[in-house]
């Protein structure tokens, strides 16, 4: 019996081979910062096929033509010889009579190099981009690399890594080979494909066991300043506490988290964050920041894209489960997807004693602050269902902010109406046990559904008036049923570039301020034409450098309404002055505080609410 099974696992293995199309990288031959692919097809069912790299990917919600970054493509036959072909886009070519097609090859540039040039086009995200650097390390999002053709997207793919025998793959997939050469994995679909980042550098990585759950974190650091170690116990206080929130929502034996940290001689990227995946996560952060700070974003930031092997990843709509790589359908409930993780991400800390409630409260305070920097009346499902449009992608940040506060309004609502017994996580348990990883919901059924998850009706209202209609969500009488006040301030008048001067970022590579994308600017900076792409060199002739960031900042508060100012900046990478007359912005502060006598009513739903106990 042993000998037949074993005859069989053979057959099995060279079937899979033959029916599947082998991709090989090769991490080995580098040249030019250019990486070569080869894809090879089992025989073809229809003669005129469509070849596609990705427009986008789930879980980035922007057009990022991923084909950009590929040069060199030839297509072969069975016999070699090139096949006439027809670029139709940056992703996609178009093949007649090539039902003897047998191989694709081509060149692939990464997308981090080109990060800061966006006079062409918008930034790829770094948490799903790539980089190349030879004899460094490779950040392999397999998206941006690797293509599908239609009507063939659930062809098992073999992925053959060619590697310096002295590398490392961090990654979730199980490598089927023994040779230090090569890594060689079998994915069931191109999905599978997509779902499977790989960072490949010299070894500095650790595994263990939490929460029941095997994981690998891989780090890149290209100074040496940390090592994987130093990440552990952090890391492992954060998963034991997720795995408890998150309790039966929650099946993984295994995770992988790739941790690049950006600095040295390496590429000057901005996009720092995380994409995630079923089993993996990719993360982007500056190697310059410190520990305490990297340990807090481990738990913010990898909680948030762990939380989504719940939501979408195991529950979703057909427009995710049936995703259209080469023309995007989005789905209306980006509130769900990224809202309600978000909020996860902060809830569990608070109900597993990562936070304070004072921490708690502060987080859901910057939330609506920020959430004021975009459209509060647009409803969001129309936002989400067309995020990749342009009159709509400037809003997608507001996913993190009205997003997550629109989570927490309909856990405090659904605690209030079942008298504390059930809350936003029982409702997002119950979603996944009546739909799971292989059963989409319709898209404009869903809140029929959580009517029906719950059994309130209110659910409806609730929807209907906040998140698909242009209600602006009423935070004061939510919170006010779990005993918390909203505290209104005026500061003093203030010259600065953005809204919120706390959300300025600092470019050691530049010597300059930089903003998120998303800023709101501040009323002097829409008057002399600034950007918040732009970045801020001098400031009448006063230059910034991390040993004079305060001097800086001081000079900037001895603006006067009025003065004439000059702003130095650099606008992709080219220097330039802007000039006007300085305007100085009030801002009302609002901050969230427990009241001092709630009700009993009020003080047990908060107890609850914060607990996460009935």
């Amino acid at each position: 019996m042993k000998k037949i099974a074993l005859s069989l696992g053979i057959l099995a293995t060279f079937w899979l081979n033959a029916q599947s199309i082998k991709t090989t990288i090769d991490l080995v031959n580098v040249k030019n910062d250019k990486v070569a692919v080869t894809m090879e097809f089992p025989k073809m069912k229809s003669g005129d096929i469509k070849f596609h790299f990705p427009k986008t990917v789930p879980g980035t919600y922007s057009v990022d033509d991923y084909g950009r970054f590929v040069e060199g493509i030839k297509f072969f036959d069975n016999k070699g010889k090139e096949i006439a072909f027809t670029k139709v886009n940056d992703n996609t070519y178009s093949l007649k009579n090539a039902q003897n097609l047998s191989k694709i090859t081509y060149l692939v540039n990464d997308s981090f190099d080109d990060e800061m040039d966006t006079s062409k086009h918008k930034a790829v995200f770094s948490p799903s981009g790539t980089d190349i650097e030879e004899g460094k390390i490779y950040l392999i999002n397999t998206h941006g690399f690797i293509g599908y053709i239609d009507n063939m997207q659930d062809v098992p793919y073999q992925l053959i890594i060619q590697k310096p025998t002295d590398f490392y793959g961090t990654t979730a997939l199980v490598d089927q080979d023994k040779s230090e050469s090569t890594d060689t994995f079998t994915l069931a679909n191109y999905a599978k494909v997509t779902d499977s980042p790989l960072m490949y550098t010299k070894p500095d990585y650790i595994t263990f066991n939490a929460g029941g759950m095997d994981l690998v974190l891989g780090v890149y650091s290209p100074t040496g300043k940390y090592k994987a170690a130093d990440f552990k116990d952090n890391l492992e206080k954060m998963v034991i506490a997720q795995k408890k929130f998150l309790g039966d929502m929650n099946t993984n034996k295994k995770y992988a988290i790739m941790l690049y940290l950006s600095g040295g001689e390496g590429p000057q990227i901005k996009g720092f964050g995380a994409l995630e995946h079923h089993e993996s996560t990719s993360v982007v952060l500056p190697e310059m920041m410190p520990k305490e700070a990297i340990d807090k974003t481990i738990t913010d930031v990898v909680s948030h894209e762990f939380f989504h092997t719940v939501n979408p990843l195991k529950t979703h709509s057909e427009e995710i489960h049936y995703f259209d790589y080469a023309d995007p359908k989005m789905s209306q409930h980006l509130w769900m997807y990224e809202g309600g993780t978000e909020y996860f991400a902060n809830l569990f800390q608070i109900q597993e004693g990562l936070i304070t409630k004072n921490e708690f409260l502060q987080r859901m305070s910057e939330k609506i602050a920020n959430s004021k920097n975009y459209n509060d009346t647009m409803p969001f499902t129309v936002m989400s269902k067309n995020v990749l449009k342009d009159e709509y992608k400037d809003q997608y940040r507001n996913v993190y902010e009205k997003g997550a506060l629109l989570a927490m309004c309909l856990d405090i609502e659904l605690r209030k109406l079942s008298n504390g017994e059930m809350g936003y996580r029982d409702m997002i348990r119950k979603l996944s046990q009546r739909f799971g990883e292989n059963k989409p919901f319709k898209d404009d059924q869903l809140v029929d559904e959580l009517v029906a998850v719950t059994g309130y009706p209110q659910v409806k209202d609730f929807y209907n008036k906040y998140i698909s209609g242009s209600e602006p969500t009423p935070y004061e009488k939510y919170l006010s049923m779990v005993g918390v006040e909203i505290k209104k301030q005026e500061t003093p008048p203030i010259f600065w570039f953005i809204k919120d001067p706390n959300q300025t970022g600092y470019n050691d590579k530049n010597n300059t301020f930089v903003f998120d994308e998303s800023s709101a600017l501040s009323p002097f900076a829409k008057s002399i034409g600034f950007k918040a792409t732009d970045e801020v060199v001098a400031l009448d002739g006063k230059t910034i450098n991390i040993q004079n960031v305060q001097a800086f900042i001081d000079y900037s508060k001895t603006i006067k309404e009025g003065q004439n100012v000059t702003v130095t900046i650099l606008r992709n990478n080219t220097k330039m002055e802007l000039k006007g007359k300085a305007i100085l912005d009030k801002m009302t502060m609002e901050s969230l505080q427990f009241k001092s006598s709630p009700t009993a009513e009020e003080q047990k739903l908060q107890n609850q609410w914060l607990t996460g106990k009935k």
